[in-house]
């Protein structure tokens, strides 16, 4: 029991802790800037003109160990002093991709040849600069403040060399911004160069931040994998009872985040060239504190670092961050063409699966690869967007019918275009990369040229001639670099960045003219094959994104169509059905910092081999991918049987209903319960803020037949009534006071699940 003197100070804690929340405010005394942002506080002191971070704390807590330096580059000047040119020589400088699958996914063989980019300038570096050491380079340093938006509070430090030297008429400004209501500063960089010189930098550091040895327990949010930092690192203390999520908005592999936390931009990838009357402004990033109480529960510690995760941080991510907001209930579940189908569709099977998704109860259906014309059988890199003539005579018919089914269309697109067939070689004049990057016959066209407008028009085409609404864009070809004469990016190098931008502002301008199409990015067209993870960068641009790998767990025999003469045995491909589910819960939880329902993951397999898909395995697909929403699905639905079929309506039927009802695809809860396995049980929760939606729970292939569910994010003092999705069971009504003990018991066979729906109690 908690005495009375422990109570007092419990609540004089948390008095302070709600008035450090409060507080959003930037002050400048003298040479000493403190930034408060709720608990989050950031200290900078300014010496001539040297600038350093002297302390970061959280309520209070110092996390940091030594000063931090602000920021960190290196500036170079072009000789001779003038504008670096592209180039136009295709012949020397090629670069070629054979698609294969390596360890059941999707990978390429690169080959390289011609000789290395020359252009028409080089590069002297001029110098290394950090913040804490300006002073040699730059003399003046001026503060402001200002408030650009109500509710959020911006400082602008600036430094710019006033008296003659390499870097004279150079500036760079620093800004800093907090916002009422979240416990963040985020801050990015902007260089200006007001001098005649060409200039490039690039070892760019934009937080130097060093997090002391008390809180550099690192916690990813998302993947670090593939060439690719997460985007989000929590560092806490040991127990993530306190300590800062650092989040970067820098895209793809170009992120930097160290084990210190440290952000910036990978140095291998990136650069960029200032000309004169040139400016580069940086990609945002931010710290986000956390200081709360963990919680012991009957099954495991609620963590103050996954209840921030879970809630507070979602809702900075989408008001602040910008991450985009839509309702996916109409594409989900969505059934893919790929895995049994390849390029191989046409219009008689694709009418076929479209009549069986349709019953079954799929809201979408994607063309693969495959759709648009080529110039070989097999061949889908080479694609244009016209629909090819000998699979699809008359494509009008083939999309009315799928959405005559009820059902969104889909379209998988590519920026590869084949020269002798695609209308925007003809209409686009210099739109392709160089190097060349060839695929199948295809070569990648530039995102950093006109062509990305042509390739946003031609979008909202597919959408007014054939009704398609979702939009998969495939294929590796920024990672490469584009030097093409003319385009946008003055090096090989910062053409990486460029792409990159190009591409997620693309995506923009689609949204902006037809803002009912959803447009997907895949981890190939994001940088490479099998492909980056989810990132902040990209979910600020897009709906969705799909991660890698892609997985054919118990789809047999990829790239065919099911024939009963397979010589599999239904038991093993079971077995990888049910691996395929667990693999895909791993996946999506190791992207939980992000909103889960605009993660897809490649896909519940609808392939039924002389009883391999049983009811049991399909409730488990439909469970795994609830842990965000229910996509993709993907395999030959002609092998279904009827109680596949009625299997899928029913248990989407349940989904579509409460998600109606409750949003469960928006949300996810995962404090205070076992983390994903295939062993034990594990659950988590698809609620509301009032506590109403569903509870998903799986055992795997021990545990015992029973368990107490705790659900610890209902409302203490709030009655459910409490019931099975899938068996159908009434189990009564209960006080959120005992969900949240444990007081629910269910009973579940080994590899069994159950969706526990949770609702108000009719009065």
């Amino acid at each position: 029991m908690i005495g009375s003197f422990a109570l007092l100070l419990l609540a004089g804690i948390l008095q302070v802790y709600g008035q450090n929340q409060n507080l959003h405010n930037i002050s400048i005394e003298k040479n000493v800037i403190t930034i408060q942002s709720g608990s989050l506080q950031r200290v900078i002191r300014i010496s001539k003109s040297d600038i350093m971070t002297e302390s970061i704390k959280v309520n209070n807590k110092p996390i940091t160990s030594v000063g931090s330096v602000e920021l960190a580059l290196s500036f170079h000047q072009a000789t001779p002093n003038q504008a670096p040119e592209g180039i136009t020589d295709t012949a020397r400088y090629e670069i070629s991709q054979e698609a294969r699958k390596a360890n059941a996914t999707d990978v390429l063989k690169i080959l390289k040849g011609g000789e290395e980019v020359k252009q028409n300038v080089s590069w002297a570096k001029i110098c290394d600069l950090k913040s804490a050491d300006w002073s040699k380079v730059f003399s003046h340093v001026s503060s402001t403040v200002s408030e650009p938006a109500k509710g959020t509070k911006r400082l602008n430090i600036r430094v710019r060399s006033v008296e003659n030297n390499p870097l004279n008429n150079v500036s760079v400004n620093l800004f800093y911004e907090v916002y009422q209501g979240h416990p963040a500063i985020r801050k990015w960089v902007e260089i200006n160069n007001n001098s005649g010189q060409w200039l490039k930098i690039d070892g760019l550091t934009l937080d130097g931040a060093v997090l002391s040895e008390a809180f550099a327990h690192l916690t990813k949010l998302t993947p670090s994998e593939r060439g690719a930092t997460s985007s989000i690192i929590s560092f806490g203390n040991s127990d993530h009872s306190a300590g800062v999520i650092v989040g970067s908005e820098v895209p793809s592999a170009l992120r930097l985040i160290g084990d210190k936390g440290a952000t910036g931009y990978a140095s291998e990838h990136f650069e960029w060239v200032i000309g004169p009357a040139e400016k580069f402004t940086s990609e945002p990033v931010f710290i986000y504190a956390y200081d709360q109480e963990n919680v012991k529960t009957i099954s495991a510690v609620s963590t103050a670092l996954d209840r921030t995760v879970e809630r507070s941080f979602k809702q900075y991510l989408y008001e602040v961050i910008g991450l985009k907001r839509t309702n996916m209930a109409a594409f989900v579940p969505q059934w893919c063409s790929w895995s049994n189908f390849s390029s191989y569709i046409t219009h008689e099977n694709i009418t076929e699966m479209a009549d069986i998704a349709a019953k079954a109860g799929f809201r979408s259906l994607l063309l693969d690869a495959g759709w648009a014309i080529s110039d070989k059988p097999g061949a889908w890199a080479t694609s244009s967007t016209v629909p090819d003539p000998k699979k699809f005579p008359d494509f009008t018919k083939t999309s009315s019918h799928i959405t005559g089914k009820g059902l969104q269309l889909g379209l998988w697109v590519s920026c590869y275009r084949n020269p002798a067939m695609a209308a925007d070689f003809k209409n686009v004049e210099n739109a392709f990369s160089i190097p060349l990057i060839k695929r199948e016959g295809g070569l990648a066209m530039s995102f950093a040229s006109a062509w990305r407008h042509y390739y946003a028009n031609d979008i909202a085409y597919l959408r007014d001639r054939y009704g398609a609404t979702y939009f998969k864009q495939d294929l590796t070809n920024i990672k490469f670099g584009d030097i093409a004469k003319g385009h946008e990016s003055r090096t090989q190098k910062e053409s990486l960045l460029r792409g990159l931008r190009a591409l997620l502002a693309t995506m923009d301008e689609i949204n902006a003219s037809s803002p009912d199409i959803v447009m997907e990015i895949t981890h190939e067209i994001y940088w490479g094959t099998p492909g980056v993870p989810c990132d902040l960068a990209a979910l600020k641009h897009v709906y969705a994104y799909h991660i890698p790998p892609n997985d054919y767990s118990g789809a047999g025999k990829t790239s065919q169509r099911y024939s009963s003469s397979w010589s599999y045995k239904p038991d093993s491909l079971r077995a990888k059905l049910i691996s395929g589910c667990f693999n895909a819960r791993k996946q999506l939880y190791a992207h939980r910092g992000l909103p889960l329902h605009s993660i897809e993951y490649y896909a519940a397999a609808t392939v039924n081999h002389k009883g391999s898909l049983t009811t049991e395995v399909q409730q488990r697909q439909i469970c795994s991918w609830l842990m965000g929403s229910p996509s993709v699905f993907a395999g030959d639905l002609a092998s279904l049987s009827d109680e596949n079929i009625r299997t899928y309506k029913d248990g989407f039927s349940l989904l579509e209903g409460l998600d109606k009802k409750y949003a469960i695809y928006e949300n996810f809860q995962f404090s205070g319960v076992p983390a994903p396995t295939d062993t034990d049980w594990h659950w988590w929760g698809k609620l509301n803020d009032q506590g109403y939606g569903a509870v998903v729970v799986l055992r795997g292939d021990s545990g015992s037949p029973t368990r107490k569910i705790n659900i610890p994010w209902v409302q203490t003092d709030t009655r459910y009534n409490i019931s099975l999705g899938f068996s159908k069971k009434s189990l009564g009504a209960f006080s959120g006071r005992d969900l949240r003990k444990g007081v629910l018991e269910i009973e579940l066979g080994t590899f069994g699940q159950e969706i526990i729906v949770i609702e108000p109690v009719n009065k």
